[in-house]
Formats: structure tokens, C-alpha cells, sequence
């Protein structure tokens, strides 16, 4: 039987897929509600595979995808998403999602996107797919992160509206040193208000708008 980890900050859509999942047969083992969360449940589960919201609070579905093989190397990571742009989809290949599925085909999609992460494969809903294509046809250059896994964490949070005491109470660093990684972020990024990391948060995917 397919052990699923379930990560959505929204508890409906959480309880939806359980049911559909395990109508299937598949055992959901675990549920999150945010990314920290997401990676903490997978390293003491291990599930087979990991349905991640990508637009998630704390951590997002990407940089859990990340965490996410490095606690628990079996977890085939799988990104439920409402954005089809390249860089989304581009980046979560590049951090090792083996599947993309759009939320408004969830249903029908998630089923074959489990069974075909668990066998090693990727699955992508047909928009995604098309997304992928064009990407390639057009050359898109995905952009190196040039932010530590730390740092783009510190972003994330900030991009959330925590204060640099909230940041560090999350993160379970000192608030120094949590404003040394601010300070830092505004130097890497050449910005100097918090609007721009904001801003960079939601280009790059972190945060939704």
C-alpha cells in the first residue's frame, strides 16, 4: 500500500484529498498544515510519496520538496499548485518534485500522479506539461537561487509580515542572528525595503500575492 504525507494549509482541501486518496487505496499517514511541518512528519514517517500545497506558510511546497529528500530520501515530492508559469514549474522540477498537479484537476490528476511518483516516474497535468514545453522551446533559463536554504526560509517569513523576533521564535535562531540574515537578504538581493523582498517572495514563489 502507497503511505501519502498530505501538506495544505487549508483543512477542507486536506480532508477532501484524504478521503479521495484513500478511496483509492492509498494510506495517508500524515498531515501538515504548513512546510516545517511538511519535512518534520516526513522524516519520522518516511511516506512514499508527498503532496505539497506550493504556496504554503512557514515553508513553501518547493523548499519542502527540498527538505523534504534530504530527511527522508524514499519521498517522491508532488506539487499541488494553482500556477501554471515556467519558473514554478521549472524551479519544482529542479528541486526534485516528481509530479505538478493543478488543484482545479486534483481529483482526477493526484491518482495517477501518486502512482507514478511511487514507481520513480513524474506525472504533470496536461497544462503543466504544455507549460514545460514552451519552456523549452523558448529556452527559458531558469535563474540559480542565490539565496541559502536559511536565508530564502528568513525570506519567506519576512515576505509573511513576521517581525525579526517572530522569525527567529520560527526558526529557533536568535533574533541577531535573524537580522543578520535580513541585512544579508537586502545586500544579496540589492534591495533596501522590505517591499522588494516581498516582491522577490512572490516572483520567485514563495509567497502567493
Amino acid at each position: 500500500m502507497i503511505q501519502v504525507l498530505l501538506a495544505d494549509d487549508h483543512v477542507v482541501v486536506r480532508q477532501g484529498l484524504k478521503v479521495l486518496l484513500e478511496r483509492e487505496g492509498f494510506h495517508v499517514v500524515a498531515e501538515a498544515s504548513d512546510g516545517q511541518q511538511a519535512v518534520q512528519l516526513a522524516k519520522q514517517f518516511q511516506p512514499d510519496v508527498a503532496v505539497l500545497d506550493l504556496a504554503m506558510p512557514i515553508l513553501n511546497g518547493l523548499d519542502a520538496a527540498r527538505e523534504i529528500q534530504k530527511v527522508s530520501e524514499k519521498t517522491k515530492p508532488i506539487i499541488l499548485t494553482m500556477h501554471t508559469e515556467s519558473h514554478y514549474i521549472l524551479e519544482g522540477l529542479q528541486a526534485g518534485a516528481k509530479g505538478f498537479v493543478m488543484k482545479t484537476h486534483a481529483a482526477e490528476d493526484l491518482v495517477h500522479a501518486i502512482r507514478e511518483a511511487s514507481r520513480g516516474r513524474t506525472y504533470l497535468s496536461p497544462e503543466v506539461s504544455q507549460t514545460v514545453v514552451q519552456a523549452y522551446q523558448d529556452k527559458v533559463d531558469v535563474r540559480s537561487e542565490p539565496l541559502s536554504r536559511r536565508e530564502r526560509q528568513v525570506l519567506q517569513l519576512i515576505a509573511e509580515g513576521k517581525s525579526t523576533k517572530e522569525v527567529a521564535g520560527l526558526l529557533n535562531i536568535s533574533v541577531k542572528t535573524a537580522e543578520t540574515h535580513r541585512r544579508r537578504l537586502m545586500v544579496k538581493l540589492d534591495l533596501h525595503e522590505t517591499a522588494g523582498l516581498v516582491r522577490y517572495a512572490i516572483r520567485r514563489g514563495m509567497i502567493e500575492p
